[in-house]
Parts: structure tokens; C-alpha cells; sequence
């Protein structure tokens, strides 16, 4: 890949923004290997869970800016059938970021330096965010006579307090890692990139070492509460608890606790296509 490396440290997968000449921005090659690559750790089952940090200066700039000029469709507003190609365009982008979401495992992002404009959209995907103490967010989009389109309008207040969020989205002011902390946005701050990132591969390594169907309906629950109220989401748990339970990883549990020893789960089964299956 040309905008990224990926690692595999046992079921910890690790993907590294890695242009940092480029500030790691969002070009073309970006969308595709990411799409790619977040396809193909869904369907393998082999990774547990994933990380995903960057190189250089920053974390990421966001778009790149050659993405608005040129006479790309995203950009064509000179007719209706320009315009009318941008959903469509912005919406391969969104599905992009939302299969941080969809996937199978969860996602740790680790933060260190600028995360701006789709790099917010990137992370607010993501179910864990650690900072380094250089660490800020923008929402650059506004400044450069933008609305926001991948998620951070979406996702963001969900995560931090509306009041907080429609200042970032209308100032395109940064927010410090510190003022993340307090207002929920990141789960920790870190003194050091090395140590935000040794932090989230551990949290990895912990979130690895539980059942992987545990943790995928866990994901789905809460995912759905957010979205639902109580009562549909009590619903819903009675149906995904009926589906995710395990007398076998309740007893391997409690017998790895009793033994002293880490406990032993199947991966999640790779998933074929419906060609695979007849």
C-alpha cells in the first residue's frame, strides 16, 4: 500500500497512516486502501481487534487539497448533473469511514498531532480514542467554505456535549488534547506518541483476549443504543444475547481464571461470498 502499513502482532491488527511528507492527507489511493483494507480484516476474522496510528508531524491534515481542484465530479457545479454526482461521490466516502463501525472488531484510534477536517470524520468512526498531549482537532471544513459531509457532524455529538460541537463546527477553532479529555472526546492523554501508541496496543491486547462473538455483539448493543431508545434497545439485547450465547466460553472463562492461564476462544469465521457458497 502507498498511504498505509499494515502489521499483525498475533490478533492485533495495526494500520499506520504512512505519508507523513504528504502530512498524511486524504488522496484518492487513501480511500481505496483503506476501503480495502478495513474489507478485508471484516471478512478474514483473524484480527481481534485494531489499531490505528499515524507517522510524522501529525496525525492527519484530512482531505488532500488537489481533491478540490481539477474538474473532478466532487467539484463540478456548473450543472445539475455535476451537482447531482456529489451524493453520490460523498456517499462511497461515508461508507468508507462507517465501515470502522461495521466491522467486525473494534477500533483504537491513537492521535498525536493535527487531526483535521476528514481526520475528525475518521476517528469519531472509531470506538476508542487515546491523544498524545500535542494532540488537536479541527473541523477544518468551515474554513476553507465547507460543511463537514463524512461524519464528524453526525458522530460528534453523539460523543461530546452539542454546545461544544456546534463551536468547533461553526469557529473551526482546535481543540487540545486536554479539552478532548474533558469533554469525552479521547479516553486518555498520553505524555508521548510512544506511549499513546505502546497504551493502545495494549488495550488491543486486552480486548483480543476476550471472546470475539462477546465482543462483536457488545459492539453491536452498544452501537444500537446510541441510535435507539431503552426499551427498543432492551429489545434488541434479548435478541443479539440469543444469538451470541456460549455455555463453552462461560465455562473456558471461568476454568482459564481457576488455572491461572489465558483463556482460549475460536476467531470469528471468515466470511465467503455468495459465489463461495453456491
Amino acid at each position: 500500500m502507498e498511504c498505509f502499513a499494515l502489521s499483525h502482532d498475533g490478533p492485533v491488527a495495526h494500520l499506520v497512516l504512512s505519508r507523513p511528507e504528504a502530512m498524511n492527507t486524504m488522496n484518492p489511493t487513501f480511500w481505496r486502501e483503506l476501503d480495502e483494507v478495513l474489507t478485508r480484516l471484516h471478512r478474514e476474522g483473524r484480527a481481534r481487534a485494531l489499531v490505528i496510528s499515524s507517522t510524522g508531524k501529525h496525525f492527519s491534515a484530512g482531505m488532500a487539497l488537489d481533491t478540490f481542484s481539477g474538474e473532478g465530479p466532487l467539484l463540478d457545479d456548473r450543472s445539475a448533473e455535476g451537482r447531482s454526482a456529489v451524493s453520490d461521490q460523498l456517499a462511497d466516502m461515508q461508507a468508507t469511514f462507517s465501515k470502522l463501525e461495521s466491522l467486525r472488531l473494534p477500533v483504537i484510534a491513537a492521535i498525536h498531532g493535527g487531526c483535521v477536517g476528514g481526520a475528525v470524520d475518521l476517528v469519531t468512526a472509531c470506538c476508542v480514542r487515546y491523544a498524545s498531549a500535542d494532540a488537536f482537532f479541527c473541523i477544518q471544513e468551515i474554513n476553507i467554505g465547507l460543511v463537514a459531509d463524512v461524519g464528524t457532524l453526525q458522530r460528534l455529538p453523539k460523543l461530546m456535549p452539542m454546545a461544544v460541537v456546534k463551536e468547533l463546527a461553526y469557529t473551526g477553532r482546535r481543540l487540545p488534547a486536554a479539552r478532548a479529555l474533558q469533554w469525552g472526546l479521547v479516553s486518555e492523554v498520553f505524555d508521548t506518541q510512544a506511549a499513546m501508541v505502546e497504551a493502545a496496543l495494549a488495550c488491543a491486547r486486552e480486548i483480543a483476549a476476550k471472546p470475539p462473538v462477546a465482543i462483536w455483539g457488545t459492539k453491536q448493543a452498544l452501537h444500537y443504543a446510541r441510535d435507539h431508545g431503552v426499551d427498543d434497545s432492551l429489545r434488541q439485547m434479548g435478541w443479539l444475547q440469543g444469538q451470541v450465547w456460549s455455555n463453552a466460553n462461560v465455562a473456558e472463562a471461568i476454568t482459564a481464571m481457576k488455572e491461572k492461564r489465558p483463556a482460549r476462544y475460536a476467531d470469528l469465521p471468515a466470511l465467503g461470498t455468495f459465489n463461495e457458497r453456491g
